[in-house]
């Protein structure tokens, strides 16, 4: 942990721009530049939006808050969730050349990858305030855990990525793994249904081991159920836990593979 917190002492300023720049490195040469990042989740919403709230009209509300208003808050974390995993996993090999062709500190490329990913959820995190504000879900005191969740989500990916980007560098299997089953995790996380309701006690508390709900159901509470986080101390729990058990596999798979990644790229 020292030496990645060393890696990172004296290029805050450095590992800022490159993550602008590795945002608008994906869309060089387009019109709206950047502006894309924002194009593919706003549309997600609005096919969601118009499926539930204007096409099927059958989904009722979840907890006595609107289908897709309850949705919404599951969605923008999970915008940032699933790009930090596929980006993070896919960020050493995709600039190989930091590693092979000049001294640059490893672990920078996973954070100015997941940097500019974040840059893209802060904003939509601002448009879904918005909207809320126009369905009367105006932010209060809850919604102060904002600043409590979101930095926390950024911290657990990073540190997931510390294990699976060297990994996916030594084998393209384990990428492709993670891309394989994403779309599991997508339905398997309360981003469209409520983790809280169901009705199996066991697989209720199943749920509390996928960290995506820790995140999912945090922005719910902070933005339209209005509950406040130490009210579920079992699953902060489960998630702290979790937390150093990523940090430390993150440190120790960082370590072991990173003075062999110039030979394997």
């Amino acid at each position: 942990m020292f030496s990645i917190f060393k890696e990172h002492q004296h290029n805050v300023k450095q590992i800022m721009m490159l993550a602008r720049t590795e945002l608008k490195k994906d869309y060089k040469g387009s019109f709206l530049g950047a502006g894309w990042a924002l194009v593919k989740p706003l549309f997600t919403l609005f096919i969601y939006w118009f499926a539930f709230d204007v096409g099927l009209r059958a989904g009722g509300d979840i907890g006595g808050i609107p289908r897709f208003t309850f949705m919404l808050p599951g969605f923008i974390p999970w915008f940032f969730i699933s790009d930090s995993i596929l980006f993070g996993s896919q960020s050493i090999r995709k600039n190989r050349q930091f590693v092979v062709k000049m001294h640059f500190p490893v672990s920078n490329i996973m954070t100015f990858t997941l940097l500019a990913k974040f840059y893209v959820h802060l904003v939509l995190a601002a448009l879904m305030v918005i909207f809320l504000c126009f369905n009367g879900y105006i932010p209060n005191a809850y919604a102060i855990q904002f600043f409590y969740y979101c930095p926390l989500m950024f911290l657990f990916f990073l540190a997931l990525s510390w294990s699976t980007a060297p990994m996916s560098a030594f084998s393209r299997d384990f990428e492709n793994l993670i891309k394989s089953i994403m779309t599991g995790m997508f339905w398997l996380s309360g981003i469209v249904w409520d983790t809280y309701a169901l009705d199996i006690p066991w697989l209720r508390h199943l749920m509390l081991l996928n960290p995506i709900n820790y995140f999912v159901n945090g922005y719910r509470k902070a933005f339209v159920s209005h509950q406040w986080f130490w009210e579920y101390p079992t699953e902060t729990l489960v998630f702290f836990v979790e937390f150093i058990v990523i940090i430390l596999l993150g440190i120790y798979n960082y370590n072991r593979l990173r003075k062999k990644l110039p030979d394997v790229l």
